[in-house]
């Protein structure tokens, strides 16, 4: 895919983590739509980053926040699972997809939850992401918060939020088995009594 003069100023001003460069860009009418060899846009390398700035100017510019890439990661998905808070704030409140899925067809919840970010499950449990979605491997975001982590108080803050928000303890994964029971498997007291109470 090629990329002409004008175009890769905003993607290359992101990937050097160039502000300067990237307002000049921006106001001088400049794509921010853009895609790499990856698929990903500017704003989905900005994510990746975590740079907050070069995020809030390509939004306010009108940047796509549920553009996927070549692997089905979106600027959304992406702050969502991996915790940038302070992005996936300003992505959920200009147009974030909340039915969309990554390639393991689970909503960014799932991997918020499973991977130990307390703040983005908050969010997206507010914006109001279904906390039952379950993605192709069988697993919600509560059963992947008892699989896939350590158990600790992580885990467990994420798991209150989660059952407050109304997940379902009794779903089943595709081996038939509850959060519960995988919780008793590994040792983990506190969310078995977590999980009982419910």
């Amino acid at each position: 895919m090629s990329i002409n003069g004008a175009e890769a100023g905003v993607l290359s001003a992101v990937e050097r983590g160039d502000i300067v460069a990237l307002d000049r860009a921006i106001q001088a009418g400049n794509p921010v739509d853009q895609r790499n060899a990856k698929g990903q846009t500017p704003l989905l390398v900005a994510v990746w980053r975590d740079d907050l700035a070069a995020a809030r100017r390509l939004i306010a510019a009108g940047a796509a926040v549920n553009a996927k890439d070549a692997i089905q990661d979106s600027p959304y998905l992406v702050a969502g699972a991996h915790g940038r808070v302070e992005i996936l704030r300003l992505i959920l409140a200009n147009g974030a997809d909340l039915h969309s899925t990554n390639r393991f067809g689970g909503t960014a919840l799932i991997p918020a939850a499973e991977k130990g970010h307390p703040e983005a499950v908050d969010l997206l449990i507010a914006a109001g992401v279904d906390v039952d979605h379950v993605n192709n491997l069988g697993w919600t975001a509560l059963l992947e918060a008892v699989i896939l982590t350590d158990g600790g108080p992580t885990a467990e803050r994420i798991i209150r939020s989660l059952l407050a928000a109304g997940a379902d303890p009794s779903i089943r994964d595709f081996d038939g088995r509850t959060a519960i029971d995988h919780a008793r498997a590994r040792g983990f007291d506190r969310i078995v009594s977590m999980l009982a109470c419910r």
